[in-house]
């Protein structure tokens, strides 16, 4: 009698082994979601509402969606389970809503125009007001597609022709010509002139932007010229700080250290400006902007979430002695070509609500003085490179030209 039971008993095991090892690894795998935060949850959500081209090499990972002007809205350095590093509005993606004004869907490499104000702004209308109310961000940067030319796994070109008009009244035709490419260690190392540890985790890739006159005219300074405008936006903590090395100097010879008047003068807190290196506040709870004019600008910045110890580093093609950048300030201009080669924005709430939160690291090319059929080009390289102190403690000194000791004295 025992003996037939442990045979039942034996038979019922090999039952439930055979019935649970026969199910399809697809359930299984189908079974567990990306959590939110991951690449994986984004690069899911975004395909679920828009084309979305995935470059990888290996963990290192990006998502490029083409209806977004062909921006980067998000990468990783850990693969789909890594963290997602840049912010996306999710409510405004799901929605697929055409808003005034602006789109801001999001992206850590998006494609701009300048200038933003001024007599020469392709944000504001002839005759129109330099407020809120009157801006307009230009449907073909904002809400239109960019035509896909070729992809692989590590790189998408994109292209986009168009017309535009400027605040007084002068035509631009533009080709707009945008590669975004994934890099390689070797590449990054030598860009940064370190040798870089296999331990860390990493992503690089690089914008290059063209833009072409394709008209019958030259953009010169009587009528207007536009310039190049990358823009990353990325997820704050209250333990981000963004770093902007500069060059020091007499104020009568290059000029005020940092613009920090954009949006009303950022409070003392917020901003410190030490020696050859400034520091500001990336943690999204209060709206405010920062710029360096090209004669104080470096072609390095970045900023250090030391909560996910996430290092973020943007560097830019910066022409050498070419001083000429559209200003972007909100005002009939006496100096329209005084303008920023670097910014940084923080987002925060305006009349109780925020668009993001926030923050992004911006750069620029020199105002496009250009005749017909002749080309530009502007390339903007983000890094984002997760480690322990001691990793990253090496790069940040090199680089942004401070310690993270020095980053625990400030804000």
């Amino acid at each position: 009698m025992y003996l037939y039971k442990g045979k039942t008993v034996l038979v019922v095991l090999l039952s439930v082994v055979v019935f649970f090892g026969c199910q399809p690894k697809k359930d299984k795998e189908q079974s567990i979601a990306p959590a939110k935060g991951t690449f994986g949850y984004d690069a899911e959500f975004l395909s679920k509402h828009q084309e979305t081209i995935l470059l990888k090499d290996g963990d290192a990972q990006l998502a490029i969606c083409p209806a977004y002007q062909g921006r980067v809205m998000t990468s990783s350095s850990g693969g789909e389970a890594g963290l997602s590093y840049g912010w996306l509005n999710y409510d405004l993606i799901e929605s697929g809503e055409n808003l005034p004004h602006i789109n801001p869907v999001g992206g850590e490499d998006r494609f701009w125009l300048g200038p933003e104000g001024g007599q020469f702004s392709i944000y504001f209308k002839p005759g129109s007001e330099f407020v809120f109310d009157d801006w307009q961000t230009p449907a073909v940067i904002d809400s239109e597609p960019f035509d896909v030319v070729s992809k692989n796994n590590k790189e998408v070109v994109f292209e986009k022709e168009f017309e535009i008009e400027n605040y007084s009244g002068t035509g631009f035709n533009i080709k707009v010509d945008r590669k975004i490419r994934l890099l390689s260690m070797k590449e990054v190392a030598g860009q940064l002139g370190l040798d870089l540890s296999k331990d860390l985790n990493m992503v690089a890739y690089q914008s290059e932007n063209t833009i072409t006159n394709t008209g019958q005219n030259p953009w010169d300074k009587e009528t207007g010229a536009l310039s190049i405008w990358i823009l990353g936006m990325y997820n704050p903590s209250p333990e981000t700080k963004i770093i902007i090395p500069f060059v020091e100097g007499d104020e009568s010879e290059l000029g005020p250290t940092v613009n920090d008047t954009y949006f009303g003068k950022v409070p003392e807190d917020r901003l410190i400006i030490g020696d050859g290196v400034l520091f500001f506040s990336g943690d999204g709870k209060y709206r405010s902007k920062i710029g360096l004019n090209p004669k104080r600008a470096l072609p390095f910045m970045g900023s250090y979430d030391a909560k996910n110890e996430v290092l973020t580093l943007v560097h830019f093609s910066k022409p050498e002695g070419v001083t000429d950048y559209v200003n972007s300030m909100w005002e009939l201009q006496e100096a329209p070509f005084a303008g920023d080669a670097a910014n940084s924005y923080n987002d925060g709430p305006v009349d109780g609500k925020a668009m993001g939160p926030f923050y992004e690291l911006e750069s620029s090319s020199p105002a496009a003085f250009l005749k017909p059929q002749k080309s530009m080009t502007h390339t903007h390289t983000t890094l984002h490179i997760q480690g322990s102190v001691k990793e990253l403690e090496p790069i940040i000194q090199k680089v942004l030209n401070t310690d993270l000791k020095d980053l625990d004295a400030v804000l």
